[in-house]
């Protein structure tokens, strides 16, 4: 049976891939906020590069790790945004993947809603490593920016460094969920900024449904697998051909 840590899993795609895995006899580490098995502010970075140590201590040697915590554009600071959705995935990569055994899986969590951030300059000083910049950046943007910029970053930032990491031995992918029912989306749809939008976005979905947590979740399982031995450096969409809809000629 295989060892992951996992960022999130409290609720929402988080939970249900803990479920996934652990109802087939993994184990699952997890990190985030609180109640977790490890609990920091990913966010924070003197806290996150503490908790990484504790971790390295604990688990020196695991099979892979999943990156599902991330806040929603609704969130009161754009900035955090920022730092948890791209800089706490991408300093938790960092800080472990010497712990990843050989055939070892990365699965970070993008969105659909990526490619709708335009602000190269923000999305360049998230590549760059250069949170400062990043942050006050931030201060003159806003929640949807920010948070589409964080999960473009993410995808870019994954398909600069999957070769490397596949000359390690170890496949990095990156998911990209479309509308999905979690506590988190719950919160923005109720936003009295953001709730007209996405009732208009869910019901332009092609498959005619929102998404679950389990979708999502089964589609992580998939990449952890032996299956998908192969498939290192995609970004794999599962919005129920939202992103088709929208995007018909975008192949990213």
């Amino acid at each position: 049976m295989a060892t992951y840590v996992m960022t999130g899993g409290a609720s929402g795609i988080g939970a249900a891939t803990r479920k996934l895995l652990t109802d087939q006899g993994d184990t699952v580490i997890t990190l985030d906020l609180q109640n977790a098995d490890f609990n920091a502010d990913l966010g924070d970075a003197t806290a996150r590069n503490t908790v990484i140590d504790t971790v390295r201590r604990a688990h020196p040697s695991i099979d892979g790790l999943i990156t599902c915590a991330g806040v929603a554009s609704h969130f009161p600071d754009p900035a955090k945004i920022l730092a948890i959705n791209f800089f706490g995935t991408r300093g938790i990569i960092e800080g472990l993947a010497d712990c990843l055994l050989p055939g070892g899986r990365i699965v970070a969590i993008s969105s659909n809603s990526a490619p709708m951030c335009h602000n190269e300059a923000l999305i360049k000083a998230m590549l760059d490593n250069n949170p400062d910049q990043a942050f006050d950046m931030a201060t003159a943007s806003n929640g949807h920016e920010c948070y589409a910029g964080s999960k473009q970053a993410v995808a870019r930032w994954m398909r600069r460094v999957a070769p490397e990491y596949a000359r390690r031995g170890i496949a990095f992918n990156a998911v990209a969920p479309g509308y999905i029912e979690t506590p988190m989306t719950a919160a923005v749809a109720e936003s009295p900024e953001y709730g007209a939008a996405i009732q208009e976005f869910v019901q332009s979905i092609p498959i005619g449904r929102a998404g679950q947590p389990g979708d999502v979740a089964d589609l992580i399982g998939f990449l952890l697998s032996p299956h998908a031995s192969f498939i290192a450096g995609s970004l794999i969409y599962c919005d129920g051909a939202h992103d088709a809809l929208m995007r018909a000629e975008g192949l990213f």
